[in-house]
């Protein structure tokens, strides 16, 4: 297997009005691999994308394919000899062409090559039954498999994604992630995808970068960033959160859950204790009118129901501490204790993140 990243990305900067939207950033992505450049909207993801692709360019840095230079130190590769595919939330399928025509489009060879190859695909996207209806005929799923067959289709070598499913109605969605996915997965086509939905990168990729304000701010297996936030905002990009704010005296932190660990915090310093609503545990026999569980799964502190609301495959519990803190739990199925209910709840340690208290506002 090629050691040759099929796209490198060395330290792009793209400066609009003198402020940089594209700060300094680096990537790698290597052929077959699927990498994902999550961030809230605005944060530089398609900014980045539209670089790569050529139609934007860069003020800084370099862009290598397959070791090459395509971008960089004066030098600039026309948008159509960069042997990218382009997926978009808009389909932008010809209307006034049929599907196999569609797919067709931008293909070189002979008409038996190009026809070959447009069956190829719509059998792998299951549509060939729909080789000469039009756009119009078809569903947005649907519509959505034509694209993908077309960016497809000229075999190119990397794989340019931005909010493609966005458009999707949710039961559709995963369903035509999973298809695309096999589909790129089989071609061995290097995938850069663009998104603001956390749950859309960790299914899709092989390496998710997190961006912020125009830079990458963290790096990594889904199951690695999900673990390991690098901070208190990339652990709630990800997922609901309760922060429990503390001191730290002598590397420990005092919470209604007992202390805390605060390892390389001098004393004094403000710090903050992040735990996600799954991590939370409640004592369903007890009650909260008894004494405490036992010590041997954790502190447990008195906690009363404020909200409790089932949302499907879940439900949602809110609650006060008697110290006046508010935390949410998640419980799978449904749990809805009444408004008033007092329980006992306590927290995974293993789950928890301590991170520096956030400036208050003056």
């Amino acid at each position: 297997m090629s050691t040759t990243p099929r796209l490198e990305i060395t330290s792009i900067t793209r400066r609009f009005g003198g402020r940089p939207v594209v700060d300094d950033v680096s990537l790698t992505v290597m052929p077959g691999q699927v990498s994902c450049l999550l961030g809230p909207s605005g944060c530089g993801k398609s900014t980045t994308l539209r670089i790569i692709a050529g139609v934007e360019r860069l003020d800084e840095g370099e862009i290598r394919m397959d070791g090459e230079l395509i971008a960089g130190a004066g030098h600039m590769v026309p948008p159509e000899e960069r042997h990218t595919g382009l997926m978009f939330q808009d389909f932008a399928l010809f209307p006034h062409l049929s599907v196999g025509d569609n797919v067709a489009f931008g293909l070189t060879g002979t008409r038996t090559e190009k026809r070959l190859r447009v069956r190829e695909l719509l059998e792998k996207v299951g549509l060939i039954r729909y080789l000469d209806a039009y756009p119009h005929e078809l569903s947005g799923g649907e519509q959505q498999r034509v694209a993908l067959a077309r960016a497809v289709a000229p075999k190119p070598k990397i794989m340019l994604m931005d909010e493609p499913f966005s458009g999707l109605d949710n039961r559709l969605r995963d369903d035509i992630r999973d298809e695309t996915l096999a589909v790129l997965k089989d071609e061995g086509t290097a995938v850069l995808l663009v998104t603001h939905e956390p749950e859309e990168a960790m299914r899709m990729a092989d390496e998710i970068l997190l961006m912020r304000r125009g830079k990458i701010v963290q790096r990594g297996a889904p199951y690695n960033i999900y673990n390991a936030p690098v901070d208190r905002e990339a652990a709630g990009f990800f997922s609901d959160i309760n922060v429990i704010e503390g001191t730290v005296q002598g590397a420990l932190t005092d919470t209604a859950f007992g202390q805390f660990l605060a390892p390389g915090y001098p004393d004094g310093s403000e710090v903050e204790i992040v735990i996600r609503p799954q991590h939370l545990k409640i004592d369903f026999d007890r009650g909260g009118q008894g004494p405490a569980p036992s010590p041997d799964h954790g502190v447990w502190a008195r906690a009363t129901v404020k909200r409790a609301r089932f949302v499907g495959n879940e439900s949602i519990v809110g609650f006060t501490l008697d110290d006046g803190s508010r935390l949410k739990a998640t419980v799978p199925n449904v749990f809805l204790p009444k408004e008033g209910t007092v329980l006992w709840i306590a927290v995974r340690r293993d789950r928890c993140f301590v991170f520096p208290a956030r400036p208050k506002p003056a």
